[in-house]
């Protein structure tokens, strides 16, 4: 037997490739509703390559009684209105926003890293799923830490305009187009051009300097991996289109060779290692596009600090940042709980 399973925000690029990752992993479903804004009532959507195709309902007049889980990917503000509706209903909530992340009674859950953690769903039937720059990170730093303990992570990050949704694509789409033919390339979705430039900004600016998504990287790696790691974070946003990238410095707690680490994350769950150092010899976002793993390159010893690594780590930020990891905790939910007949 299998789930009776409700898709939200069935119509974005998140919803859209939850609705593909299910399918592909052939995910256990006896029913299936997919939901959206009023907006998108009526539109048509894709059951991955299934062949078959849903209606999209309006979330407004979803009964949820009866349905055992819905995958969240439609904003905190609709999440706010929406998930306790769902979860008082007897439908577990598995949200892809940030709305619940730091909540103490919601489990914030990366399967790879802290499964254990799931079994507190129960408290408000509400599971969270972290930041996209966060999930591939932890993935890559729980077998160090089970290995060396990691005491501090310094981190850079090179994120997709995916990142920021259908707009941020579309921006950087139409900005490289106008810059070609000389035309004007205003930035509207973004606080400066995005095409053939950077932006160190990512979300809005905090008192201390740093920014929400920066803080996001610090609160949710401590939550998820260790309270005691020490995290500091700066996030940029790259005239990509879907992949995020990071260069992770590490200190540990104890000595781990790069070759040991290399071993470590050979063998680690979630991560697939491309390490030769010649031309090529590692992983950029184009090649991760549309990929479940983790990838990590450019593994070395970081002779700055005691006990130092450094790392590039890819990640395909609407798979495993967001739509996979949902799936994924999906499939834990399942085996741990929601348990078929």
């Amino acid at each position: 037997m299998g789930y009776r399973v409700v898709v939200a925000g069935a119509t974005g690029n998140v919803g859209r490739e939850m609705l593909n990752i299910l399918a592909e992993r052939e995910f256990p479903i006896d029913e299936l509703a997919v939901v959206a804004s009023s907006r998108s009532t009526g539109d048509i959507v894709d059951f991955g390559e299934t062949g078959k195709q849903f209606k999209v309902q309006n979330i407004e007049h979803f009964d949820p009684t009866g349905w055992d889980m819905a995958l969240f990917a439609i904003g905190s503000d609709a999440t706010k209105v929406h998930a306790p509706r769902f979860a008082a209903a007897g439908c577990v909530v598995i949200d892809n926003s940030s709305l619940y992340r730091m909540d103490p009674d919601v489990p914030l859950i990366v399967p790879e890293v802290n499964p254990d953690a799931i079994d507190g769903y129960k408290a408000k039937n509400i599971i969270a799923n972290p930041n996209c720059s966060t999930a591939q990170m932890v993935v890559a730093l729980k077998p160090l830490h089970d290995a060396a303990t990691v005491k501090r992570v310094v981190v850079a990050t090179y994120q997709s305009v995916s990142g920021a949704g259908k707009a941020g694509m579309d921006e950087l789409f139409e900005q490289s187009r106008n810059i070609f033919v000389g035309d004007s390339a205003e930035a509207k979705k973004f606080t400066k051009q995005i095409a053939f430039n950077v932006i160190p900004h990512i979300d809005s600016f905090l008192d201390d300097g740093s920014t929400k998504e920066e803080w996001k990287m610090v609160v949710e790696t401590k939550k998820i991996l260790d309270p005691k790691v020490k995290v500091i974070a700066t996030c940029v946003r790259v005239p990509v289109f879907v992949g995020h990238s990071e260069a992770v410095h590490v200190e540990l707690e104890n000595e781990l060779s790069a070759e040991d680490a290399q071993k470590i994350l050979r063998e680690a769950p979630g991560i697939m290692l491309v390490d030769k150092r010649e031309d090529g010899g590692y992983v950029t976002p184009v090649e991760c596009v549309g990929d479940y793993a983790t990838f990590v390159s450019r593994v070395r010893d970081d002779s700055t600090v005691e006990n130092g690594l450094a790392f590039w780590c890819v990640s395909d930020n609407l798979r495993k940042g967001a739509a996979l990891n949902a799936v994924q905790i999906a499939e834990l939910l399942g085996r741990r709980h929601l348990k078929k007949a």
